[in-house]
C-alpha cells in the first residue's frame, strides 16, 4: 500500500515557477513508475509527466516539455515536479499518481494523492 501526499501548489504570475512535491509512504515506493497528472477547471484530467521507478526515463506531454522536469529521490520517498514559465493555462488541480505506466500514452497506477491547486494568473 502506498499513500501519497503531494504540496507546494499556490497562486503564481505568469512567468513564474513553482515546484510540487509527492511525497510517499511504503517501503516499495521506489518500485513504482510515478506520474503527474492534471485536471484544469472544467476539464478531464491530462497527463503531464511520468518518471521510472529508477528515475532514468521521464516522458512529459507536449504541451509542458522543456518548461516542466520531473525527478525523484528514492531515499526521501519524494517526486517532484519543477514548473517553470508557467503559463494561464497550467492552472489545475495537479495530482501524483503511482504504479502507472507510459508507453506511448500515459496508464494510470492505483495510488493517488489528493491532489494540490496551482493556479497562473496574469
Amino acid at each position: 500500500q502506498v499513500q501519497l501526499v503531494e504540496s507546494g501548489g499556490g497562486m503564481v504570475q505568469a512567468g513564474g515557477s513553482l515546484r510540487l512535491s509527492c511525497a510517499a509512504s511504503g517501503r516499495t515506493f521506489s518500485t513504482y513508475g510515478v506520474g503527474w497528472i492534471r485536471q484544469p477547471p472544467g476539464k478531464e484530467r491530462e497527463f503531464v509527466a511520468h518518471i521510472s521507478s529508477t528515475g532514468r526515463v521521464s516522458y512529459y506531454s507536449g504541451s509542458v516539455k522543456g518548461r516542466f522536469t520531473i525527478s525523484r529521490d528514492n531515499a526521501k520517498n519524494t517526486v517532484y515536479l519543477q514548473m517553470n514559465s508557467l503559463k494561464l493555462e497550467d492552472t489545475a488541480v495537479y495530482y501524483c499518481n503511482a504504479g502507472g505506466t507510459y508507453s506511448g500514452s500515459y496508464q494510470h497506477g492505483d495510488y493517488w494523492g489528493q491532489g494540490t491547486q496551482v493556479t497562473v494568473s496574469s
